[in-house]
């Protein structure tokens, strides 16, 4: 039983470890021809968004709306390709679940 909850320890150690490696990593999603910028990082939580002064009228709402919608996609995107990549490369590593016991 005490092998058990130190492999569940073990395991959410790793987890956090993984979580704080992910937060470091960064990227940018853009809409609207770049008017638009929404930074994200690695556990895709939103840290910054830009937004050229020119789109903020209340004419443009609809298409501010959707460009927000846009460039928050295209984040998510990009730090996935990132996160990917560097697993791809062996720069960040999963734990192994296959050697996990239930």
């Amino acid at each position: 039983m005490f092998s058990k909850l130190k492999q569940f320890k073990d395991l959410r150690n790793q987890a956090k470890n993984i979580k704080n490696t992910m937060a470091q990593e960064n990227a940018t999603g853009e809409a609207d021809w770049g008017k638009v910028k929404v930074h994200i990082n690695g556990n895709q939580e939103i840290t910054g968004v830009e937004i050229d002064p020119q789109l903020l009228n209340n004419d443009n709402k609809n298409h501010l709306e959707t460009a927000i919608k846009d460039a928050t996609n295209d984040a998510i995107k990009n730090v996935q390709k990132l996160l990917a990549e560097k697993i791809r490369q062996g720069d960040l590593s999963l734990p192994d679940l296959n050697n996990f016991k239930f």
